[in-house]
């Protein structure tokens, strides 16, 4: 069966990572994403911290999320290369950029003016506060928004600080809700016929991330605080432990749970210990019960506490490095780990994060090469070779 958005296609401004990740997330569902990068390729081409693959421009972060797609390359301040825009809108479905907001507009390749070529078109702009409100013009980036939005006053401990998340967090959810705001409007138009401009905000995307943390705010009050590894239940089985070599995250949330657990702990006296009679008890006396947890666990190693634990239906894990993970073989059933055939030898990529009976979706090709298909995007926009000869002499080509 083919793929969701096999006969879609995509005109793809974005860079860095939150628009990048939008649009891969369409590629690997079918669409044809031709993404159009600045003379000499993307920015982020060159962010590596290995030489070789900074000086092929093709770094890792690069290539995370633009498999799948086509690169050419344009040079947006000549009219000629906006004409090629032009030409071009008026036969995809969606365009997606991810510049500040006004640039696409004073460029002549924004929403009024491709809406205008293209009727059906739908047209989604990422920025970091929207497209509109007194932020709008307001330059972002992943780190200023994680600290804005209120996860970071909520990530850390007492005596770290406020932390970051180790990743990309603002970035990476707010491309999951371009891809699927996209998605919608596609879907929309099958039965509307018409486009429609989509506005993707940062802020909004992390703010519906914390969607408990805010509704615990809204109605009782409470301003979520630092709380380490501990669950926002509050639970002091569900929390991090450090064990002999390591550390393991426990989720006990169920009397049943806890019982098991410390059966398995071969603490059963805590059932008798009127600190821990019920979960108020328990939480009030929540360093009491994780010294005894850790106390257990310093007797064995971090990899048998885990497997005793899963065996007893515990829900546990030990923390596992990313080295570590990828060689599980859950991952390798489900094939979230694609291995993708480059120029470059193989390379291993994430892949789609859900799976489908039939058409489910992949990267079927690795990331380009700057303008590695910028004359093949242009003859099937009709272009002779003689006019692609002429784009280039003008220097609207890369």
């Amino acid at each position: 069966m083919e793929r969701a958005f096999a006969h879609v296609r995509v005109l793809d401004f974005t860079r860095v990572l939150a628009g990048p990740f939008a649009s891969f997330q369409l590629a690997m569902q079918g669409a044809d994403v031709i993404k159009v990068e600045q003379p000499g390729g993307e920015e982020t081409r060159n962010i590596a911290r290995s030489r070789d693959w900074a000086e092929r421009k093709m770094a890792p972060i690069w290539m995370s999320v633009n498999g799948g797609k086509r690169s050419i390359t344009l040079d947006l301040s000549k009219p000629e290369a906006v004409a090629v825009v032009k030409r071009l809108a008026a036969e995809v479905d969606v365009v997606v950029e991810n510049f500040r907001p006004g640039v696409m507009e004073r460029l002549g390749i924004g929403w009024p003016q491709l809406s205008a070529i293209n009727p059906k078109l739908i047209y989604c702009a990422i920025a970091g506060f929207g497209q509109q409100g007194p932020e709008r013009g307001t330059p972002s980036y992943d780190g200023m928004i994680q600290a804005m939005s209120g996860l970071m006053a909520m990530t850390g401990t007492a005596e770290s600080g406020p932390t970051r998340a180790g990743f990309a967090a603002a970035d990476m959810i707010t491309g999951i809700n371009a891809a699927y705001a996209m998605a919608t409007a596609l879907f929309q138009r099958t039965h509307t016929g018409r486009g429609q401009f989509v506005d993707v905000s940062m802020l909004d995307a992390m703010l519906s991330l914390l969607a408990q943390q805010v509704a615990e705010y809204t109605t009782t009050g409470e301003i979520p605080g630092r709380v380490g590894n501990l669950s926002p239940s509050r639970k002091p089985t569900a929390d991090l432990f450090e064990g002999r070599d390591g550390y393991i995250l426990l989720a006990v949330l169920t009397e049943k749970q806890y019982r098991i657990l410390f059966t398995a702990l071969g603490r059963t006296e805590v059932f008798d210990d009127p600190r821990f009679v019920d979960w108020f008890a328990r939480m009030q006396n929540g360093a009491a019960l994780k010294a005894i947890i850790e106390a257990a666990f310093k007797t064995d190693s971090a990899v048998a506490w885990e497997a005793k634990l899963r065996a007893a239906d515990i829900p546990c894990a030990r923390v596992w490095a990313i080295d570590e993970i990828l060689t599980h073989p859950q991952l390798a059933h489900r094939d979230v780990i694609q291995t993708v055939d480059s120029e470059f030898g193989p390379l291993r990529l994430a892949g789609s994060a859900f799976k489908m009976a039939e058409g489910s979706g992949g990267i079927d090709r690795p990331p380009p090469r700057v303008d590695q298909h910028g004359v093949e995007v242009l003859r099937e926009a009709g272009y002779s070779d003689a006019e692609i000869a002429g784009l280039r002499e003008a220097g609207a080509l890369g």
